[in-house]
């Protein structure tokens, strides 16, 4: 029952930050949303930042279990059509997943204010994926899938153009049917490009 309760607490936590930021959010905001008293709310996390640590964790963990890490990859696709299929599979969830749009909205607006999230936002927007991409196409260039090019670099060129659009249908949700067809066309240019192809 205990962790229901907290579960609904972090809910309501993670709608209210993503809207009026961490700083713009108060116990009492909270509580109010929730129909119960601040006293209430008290019995299950003592502190505003005990609540944003626990959203933190809980935001990684889910990150971790869809997207995978270095430490617990996903499946490395065995060819190019793989390759396409996880990308909009993981483009498809980070764009419509509501708790996904709410950390993004709440990266966006308290990483110029708030340190730990600002590494938090780096690490989501950029560096997380980055690195999970560049050990993909690493090992799919020793399979002979991708041309021998620098990795890194690589999953940079990738990444970038689908974190832009992402961040532009945030700020205007009419924009996505435009953008994951500049997406899908994205992926096609890019893996004509550097994919090896049959019989070379």
């Amino acid at each position: 029952m205990e962790s229901n309760t907290k579960e609904r607490i972090l809910e309501e936590a993670l709608t209210l930050f993503s809207q009026n930021g961490y700083a713009g959010t108060s116990m009492s905001d909270i509580a109010g949303a929730l129909g119960i008293t601040k006293a209430a709310l008290y019995k299950h996390f003592s502190a505003k930042e005990e609540m944003l640590d626990a959203l933190l964790q809980k935001g990684e963990e889910q990150y971790q279990m869809k997207f995978g890490s270095l430490a617990h990859p996903p499946k490395i696709p065995e060819s190019i059509e793989e390759l396409k299929e996880l990308s909009l599979r993981q483009i498809t969830y980070t764009m419509h997943a509501p708790d996904v749009k709410k950390y993004r909205k709440l990266f966006t607006i308290e990483q110029f204010h708030n340190e730990r999230i600002a590494e938090f936002a780096t690490m989501h927007f950029l560096t997380g994926l980055e690195s999970l991409y560049t050990m993909i196409f690493e090992k799919m260039m020793k399979k002979g899938t991708l041309k021998q090019e620098d990795p890194g670099f690589l999953s940079f060129e990738y990444l970038t153009p689908v974190t832009l659009m992402i961040q532009q249908c945030d700020r205007q949700p009419e924009w996505e049917e435009k953008a994951m067809e500049r997406i899908r066309r994205h992926i096609d240019y890019f893996l004509e490009t550097h994919a090896v192809k049959p019989g070379l």
